[in-house]
Protein backbone atom coordinates (compact mmCIF):
# COMPACT_ATOMS: atom_id res chain seq x y z
CA UNK A 1 0.00 0.00 0.00
CA UNK A 2 1.09 3.06 -0.45
CA UNK A 3 1.73 5.74 2.15
CA UNK A 4 0.76 9.34 1.96
CA UNK A 5 1.69 12.51 3.41
CA UNK A 6 -1.14 15.06 4.32
CA UNK A 7 -0.98 18.49 3.05
CA UNK A 8 -3.80 21.21 3.90
CA UNK A 9 -5.53 22.09 1.00
CA UNK A 10 -5.10 25.79 2.27
CA UNK A 11 -1.05 25.06 2.15
CA UNK A 12 -1.16 23.39 -1.37
CA UNK A 13 -2.91 26.82 -2.25
CA UNK A 14 -0.59 28.67 -1.03
CA UNK A 15 2.85 26.98 -2.05
CA UNK A 16 1.01 26.46 -5.61
CA UNK A 17 1.37 30.50 -5.57
CA UNK A 18 4.49 30.80 -4.53
CA UNK A 19 5.37 28.01 -7.55
CA UNK A 20 6.84 25.81 -4.53
CA UNK A 21 4.60 22.85 -5.61
CA UNK A 22 3.52 22.25 -10.03
CA UNK A 23 0.87 19.37 -9.64
CA UNK A 24 -2.19 18.32 -7.98
CA UNK A 25 -2.68 15.42 -6.09
CA UNK A 26 -4.94 12.39 -7.41
CA UNK A 27 -5.80 11.66 -3.74
CA UNK A 28 -7.51 13.86 -1.17
CA UNK A 29 -8.64 13.31 2.52
CA UNK A 30 -12.04 13.90 3.90
CA UNK A 31 -11.96 14.65 7.72
CA UNK A 32 -15.34 14.85 9.34
CA UNK A 33 -15.61 16.48 13.13
CA UNK A 34 -18.82 15.03 14.00
CA UNK A 35 -17.64 11.19 14.40
CA UNK A 36 -13.71 12.26 14.07
CA UNK A 37 -13.87 9.93 10.36
CA UNK A 38 -11.59 10.27 7.74
CA UNK A 39 -12.59 9.23 3.93
CA UNK A 40 -10.31 9.08 0.91
CA UNK A 41 -11.31 9.99 -2.59
CA UNK A 42 -9.91 10.59 -5.78
CA UNK A 43 -9.29 14.47 -6.60
CA UNK A 44 -12.00 15.60 -8.93
CA UNK A 45 -11.24 19.29 -9.26
CA UNK A 46 -10.58 19.04 -13.11
CA UNK A 47 -13.96 18.70 -13.56
CA UNK A 48 -14.04 22.28 -13.12
CA UNK A 49 -10.64 23.33 -14.37
CA UNK A 50 -11.17 21.52 -17.91
CA UNK A 51 -14.71 22.93 -17.86
CA UNK A 52 -16.86 19.83 -18.01
CA UNK A 53 -18.89 21.10 -15.36
CA UNK A 54 -20.40 23.42 -18.40
CA UNK A 55 -21.58 20.79 -20.57
CA UNK A 56 -25.07 20.41 -21.08
CA UNK A 57 -25.36 16.28 -20.71
CA UNK A 58 -23.81 16.34 -17.44
CA UNK A 59 -25.66 19.26 -16.62
CA UNK A 60 -28.90 17.42 -17.48
CA UNK A 61 -27.77 14.26 -15.38
CA UNK A 62 -27.38 16.12 -12.34
CA UNK A 63 -31.07 17.65 -12.80
CA UNK A 64 -32.20 13.98 -13.10
CA UNK A 65 -30.78 12.89 -9.64
CA UNK A 66 -32.04 15.86 -8.02
CA UNK A 67 -35.85 15.09 -9.69
CA UNK A 68 -37.84 12.92 -7.88
CA UNK A 69 -39.02 9.96 -9.77
CA UNK A 70 -42.94 10.78 -9.79
CA UNK A 71 -41.40 14.02 -12.14
CA UNK A 72 -39.79 14.11 -15.78
CA UNK A 73 -38.00 16.27 -17.94
CA UNK A 74 -38.50 17.17 -21.10
CA UNK A 75 -35.18 17.20 -23.42
CA UNK A 76 -33.40 17.17 -26.98
CA UNK A 77 -31.96 13.52 -27.03
CA UNK A 78 -29.12 14.29 -29.00
CA UNK A 79 -27.79 17.43 -27.09
CA UNK A 80 -29.85 16.46 -23.31
CA UNK A 81 -30.87 20.27 -23.70
CA UNK A 82 -33.57 21.24 -21.13
CA UNK A 83 -37.15 22.10 -22.86
CA UNK A 84 -39.57 21.71 -19.71
CA UNK A 85 -40.14 19.86 -16.36
CA UNK A 86 -43.66 17.45 -16.36
CA UNK A 87 -45.25 15.20 -13.97
CA UNK A 88 -44.20 11.53 -14.86
CA UNK A 89 -47.00 9.93 -13.80
CA UNK A 90 -49.64 12.04 -15.98
CA UNK A 91 -46.52 10.79 -18.81
CA UNK A 92 -47.02 7.42 -18.46
CA UNK A 93 -50.77 7.09 -17.92
CA UNK A 94 -51.06 8.47 -21.89
CA UNK A 95 -51.51 5.98 -24.81
CA UNK A 96 -48.75 6.01 -27.49
CA UNK A 97 -51.07 8.30 -29.61
CA UNK A 98 -51.54 10.62 -27.24
CA UNK A 99 -47.56 11.10 -26.00
CA UNK A 100 -46.76 11.50 -30.10
CA UNK A 101 -48.85 14.45 -30.41
CA UNK A 102 -47.42 15.59 -26.92
CA UNK A 103 -43.65 15.60 -28.55
CA UNK A 104 -45.18 16.88 -31.69
CA UNK A 105 -46.49 20.27 -29.65
CA UNK A 106 -43.25 20.46 -27.89
CA UNK A 107 -41.01 20.20 -31.18
CA UNK A 108 -43.98 23.22 -32.83
CA UNK A 109 -43.55 25.29 -29.29
CA UNK A 110 -39.67 25.18 -29.64
CA UNK A 111 -39.27 25.45 -33.64
CA UNK A 112 -38.06 22.54 -33.69
CA UNK A 113 -37.78 20.07 -37.15
CA UNK A 114 -39.45 17.05 -37.30
CA UNK A 115 -36.62 14.80 -36.91
CA UNK A 116 -35.29 16.10 -33.52
CA UNK A 117 -35.93 13.10 -31.54
CA UNK A 118 -37.57 14.24 -27.81
CA UNK A 119 -36.58 11.84 -24.81
CA UNK A 120 -39.05 12.28 -21.27
CA UNK A 121 -36.83 11.17 -18.75
CA UNK A 122 -38.05 10.46 -15.00
CA UNK A 123 -36.28 11.79 -12.19
CA UNK A 124 -34.22 9.70 -10.02
CA UNK A 125 -33.13 11.02 -6.87
CA UNK A 126 -33.94 7.54 -4.85
CA UNK A 127 -31.53 6.17 -6.41
CA UNK A 128 -28.73 8.15 -6.86
CA UNK A 129 -28.03 9.46 -3.09
CA UNK A 130 -24.37 10.26 -3.45
CA UNK A 131 -24.19 10.33 0.52
CA UNK A 132 -25.19 6.75 0.91
CA UNK A 133 -22.27 5.24 -1.29
CA UNK A 134 -19.06 7.84 -0.19
CA UNK A 135 -17.94 5.20 2.48
CA UNK A 136 -17.95 2.14 -0.01
CA UNK A 137 -15.70 4.70 -2.30
CA UNK A 138 -13.14 5.28 0.03
CA UNK A 139 -12.93 1.29 0.68
CA UNK A 140 -13.30 0.49 -2.99
CA UNK A 141 -10.16 2.82 -3.36
CA UNK A 142 -7.60 1.40 -0.81
CA UNK A 143 -8.63 -2.22 -2.64
CA UNK A 144 -7.82 -0.78 -6.14
CA UNK A 145 -4.57 0.85 -4.94
CA UNK A 146 -3.90 -2.91 -3.59
CA UNK A 147 -4.37 -4.14 -7.26
CA UNK A 148 -1.94 -1.64 -8.95
CA UNK A 149 -5.47 -0.82 -10.50
CA UNK A 150 -6.09 3.69 -10.55
CA UNK A 151 -8.91 3.86 -8.07
CA UNK A 152 -10.75 7.03 -10.00
CA UNK A 153 -12.69 3.66 -11.79
CA UNK A 154 -14.01 2.33 -8.43
CA UNK A 155 -15.16 5.98 -7.31
CA UNK A 156 -17.07 6.40 -10.72
CA UNK A 157 -18.39 2.87 -10.86
CA UNK A 158 -19.42 2.81 -7.78
CA UNK A 159 -21.18 6.51 -7.76
CA UNK A 160 -23.08 5.03 -11.44
CA UNK A 161 -24.09 1.68 -10.26
CA UNK A 162 -24.23 1.51 -6.46
CA UNK A 163 -25.75 4.60 -4.92
CA UNK A 164 -29.54 3.15 -4.48
CA UNK A 165 -29.75 -0.39 -3.88
CA UNK A 166 -27.90 -3.92 -5.58
CA UNK A 167 -29.95 -5.36 -7.93
CA UNK A 168 -29.54 -7.56 -11.11
CA UNK A 169 -29.20 -5.30 -13.86
CA UNK A 170 -31.49 -6.72 -17.10
CA UNK A 171 -28.48 -8.26 -18.62
CA UNK A 172 -27.85 -10.03 -15.37
CA UNK A 173 -24.40 -8.06 -14.08
CA UNK A 174 -24.98 -8.35 -10.45
CA UNK A 175 -23.06 -6.73 -7.62
CA UNK A 176 -21.50 -3.06 -6.28
CA UNK A 177 -19.69 -3.32 -9.62
CA UNK A 178 -22.29 -4.75 -11.67
CA UNK A 179 -20.14 -7.36 -13.20
CA UNK A 180 -21.16 -9.81 -15.27
CA UNK A 181 -21.41 -13.59 -14.53
CA UNK A 182 -19.02 -14.98 -17.00
CA UNK A 183 -16.77 -12.02 -16.39
CA UNK A 184 -16.73 -12.23 -12.72
CA UNK A 185 -15.57 -15.44 -13.08
CA UNK A 186 -12.93 -14.86 -15.58
CA UNK A 187 -11.66 -12.31 -13.15
CA UNK A 188 -11.63 -14.39 -10.46
CA UNK A 189 -14.81 -14.98 -8.24
CA UNK A 190 -16.72 -17.95 -8.04
CA UNK A 191 -20.38 -17.60 -9.21
CA UNK A 192 -22.09 -20.86 -9.25
CA UNK A 193 -25.80 -22.43 -7.88
CA UNK A 194 -24.49 -21.99 -4.11
CA UNK A 195 -22.47 -19.01 -4.44
CA UNK A 196 -21.90 -15.70 -6.02
CA UNK A 197 -19.29 -13.61 -4.89
CA UNK A 198 -20.46 -10.28 -6.63
CA UNK A 199 -21.88 -9.57 -3.75
CA UNK A 200 -19.15 -9.76 -1.35
CA UNK A 201 -17.70 -5.75 -1.69
CA UNK A 202 -14.25 -6.76 -1.34
CA UNK A 203 -14.11 -9.62 -3.98
CA UNK A 204 -16.30 -7.79 -6.31
CA UNK A 205 -13.69 -4.59 -5.91
CA UNK A 206 -11.12 -6.91 -6.69
CA UNK A 207 -12.60 -8.66 -9.76
CA UNK A 208 -13.72 -4.81 -11.22
CA UNK A 209 -10.00 -3.86 -10.79
CA UNK A 210 -8.63 -6.74 -12.67
CA UNK A 211 -11.28 -6.13 -15.56
CA UNK A 212 -10.04 -2.60 -15.56
CA UNK A 213 -6.02 -3.35 -15.54
CA UNK A 214 -5.88 -6.29 -17.94
CA UNK A 215 -8.91 -5.88 -20.22
CA UNK A 216 -10.61 -2.41 -20.22
CA UNK A 217 -7.02 0.10 -19.98
CA UNK A 218 -5.28 -2.41 -23.13
CA UNK A 219 -7.89 -1.94 -24.87
CA UNK A 220 -8.56 1.54 -24.77
CA UNK A 221 -4.78 2.00 -25.63
CA UNK A 222 -5.07 -0.25 -28.35
CA UNK A 223 -7.78 0.93 -29.98
CA UNK A 224 -6.60 4.78 -29.49
CA UNK A 225 -3.22 3.64 -31.25
CA UNK A 226 -5.10 2.66 -34.13
CA UNK A 227 -6.35 5.25 -34.96
CA UNK A 228 -2.94 7.43 -34.10
CA UNK A 229 -4.78 9.16 -30.71
CA UNK A 230 -2.09 10.29 -28.12
CA UNK A 231 -3.43 10.43 -24.73
CA UNK A 232 -2.36 10.03 -21.56
CA UNK A 233 -3.53 7.32 -18.86
CA UNK A 234 -4.35 10.03 -16.27
CA UNK A 235 -6.40 12.19 -18.93
CA UNK A 236 -9.74 12.43 -17.52
CA UNK A 237 -10.90 12.11 -21.11
CA UNK A 238 -8.67 8.79 -21.48
CA UNK A 239 -10.47 7.35 -18.14
CA UNK A 240 -14.46 8.00 -19.52
CA UNK A 241 -12.90 6.34 -22.96
CA UNK A 242 -11.91 3.53 -20.50
CA UNK A 243 -15.49 3.30 -18.57
CA UNK A 244 -17.02 2.94 -22.24
CA UNK A 245 -15.29 0.20 -23.05
CA UNK A 246 -16.20 -1.13 -18.86
CA UNK A 247 -19.75 -0.68 -19.87
CA UNK A 248 -20.25 -1.43 -23.78
CA UNK A 249 -17.45 -3.73 -24.27
CA UNK A 250 -14.11 -3.07 -26.76
CA UNK A 251 -15.74 -4.49 -29.69
CA UNK A 252 -18.41 -1.55 -29.83
CA UNK A 253 -16.46 0.92 -28.59
CA UNK A 254 -13.78 -0.36 -31.52
CA UNK A 255 -16.29 -0.40 -33.68
CA UNK A 256 -18.04 2.94 -33.12
CA UNK A 257 -14.43 4.76 -33.21
CA UNK A 258 -14.34 2.93 -36.92
CA UNK A 259 -17.58 4.89 -37.86
CA UNK A 260 -16.60 8.14 -36.32
CA UNK A 261 -13.02 8.48 -37.65
CA UNK A 262 -11.81 10.53 -35.05
CA UNK A 263 -8.67 12.66 -35.58
CA UNK A 264 -7.78 13.52 -31.84
CA UNK A 265 -8.75 12.41 -28.22
CA UNK A 266 -9.81 15.28 -25.84
CA UNK A 267 -13.31 16.18 -24.66
CA UNK A 268 -14.03 16.39 -28.42
CA UNK A 269 -14.35 13.00 -28.75
CA UNK A 270 -16.40 12.13 -25.61
CA UNK A 271 -18.70 14.76 -26.66
CA UNK A 272 -18.80 13.12 -30.16
CA UNK A 273 -19.12 9.60 -28.84
CA UNK A 274 -22.43 10.77 -26.50
CA UNK A 275 -24.33 11.46 -30.20
CA UNK A 276 -23.29 8.02 -32.33
CA UNK A 277 -24.03 5.53 -32.17
CA UNK A 278 -22.99 1.53 -33.75
CA UNK A 279 -23.92 -2.14 -32.59
CA UNK A 280 -24.31 -2.13 -28.86
CA UNK A 281 -23.44 1.11 -28.11
CA UNK A 282 -26.52 2.71 -27.89
CA UNK A 283 -28.77 5.27 -25.67
CA UNK A 284 -26.99 3.77 -22.38
CA UNK A 285 -23.66 3.03 -23.55
CA UNK A 286 -24.12 7.07 -24.69
CA UNK A 287 -24.85 8.06 -21.12
CA UNK A 288 -22.61 6.11 -19.33
CA UNK A 289 -19.89 8.75 -19.07
CA UNK A 290 -22.15 11.55 -18.75
CA UNK A 291 -23.77 10.02 -15.54
CA UNK A 292 -20.42 9.53 -14.23
CA UNK A 293 -19.76 12.92 -14.77
CA UNK A 294 -23.03 14.35 -13.08
CA UNK A 295 -22.42 11.95 -10.33
CA UNK A 296 -18.09 13.33 -9.72
CA UNK A 297 -19.85 17.08 -9.83
CA UNK A 298 -22.12 16.12 -7.40
CA UNK A 299 -19.68 14.28 -5.14
CA UNK A 300 -17.22 17.26 -5.39
CA UNK A 301 -20.04 19.08 -4.04
CA UNK A 302 -20.89 17.08 -1.34
CA UNK A 303 -17.31 16.72 -0.24
CA UNK A 304 -16.44 20.35 -0.14
CA UNK A 305 -19.90 21.53 1.55
CA UNK A 306 -19.77 18.88 4.32
CA UNK A 307 -16.46 17.88 5.64
CA UNK A 308 -14.58 20.12 8.13
CA UNK A 309 -11.16 19.86 6.41
CA UNK A 310 -9.33 18.53 3.37
CA UNK A 311 -5.96 16.79 2.67
CA UNK A 312 -3.99 16.48 -0.41
CA UNK A 313 -2.53 13.18 -0.06
CA UNK A 314 1.06 12.93 -1.24
CA UNK A 315 2.90 9.86 -2.23
CA UNK A 316 5.67 9.77 0.49
CA UNK A 317 8.26 8.80 -1.64
CA UNK A 318 7.70 12.05 -3.55
CA UNK A 319 8.28 13.74 -0.72
CA UNK A 320 11.67 12.08 -0.05
CA UNK A 321 13.22 12.27 -3.41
Amino acid sequence: MIKFIKIPVTLIFLFSVKGIFSQTYDLIEAFYKADTSHQVFVNTDVLKSERWDTLAQPNFWREVMDLSPDSCIINIAATRTILGKDSFVKWKAQTEPQKTAYKDSVRKVYGLADSVMIYVTSGKNHFYQVEKVMGSISKAVEIFQDYNTDPWYAQAILLIESPGKMAYSNVGAYGPFQLMKSVAISHGLKVNKTIDEREDFDKSAMGAASLIRRTCIPEAKRILNKHNISFDEQDLWFRLFVLHIYHAGAGNVGGLLESIQPKTGGQELITTMWQSEWGGFKNASQNYSQVALASLLRLHETIYNTCDAIFYCMPEESVNE
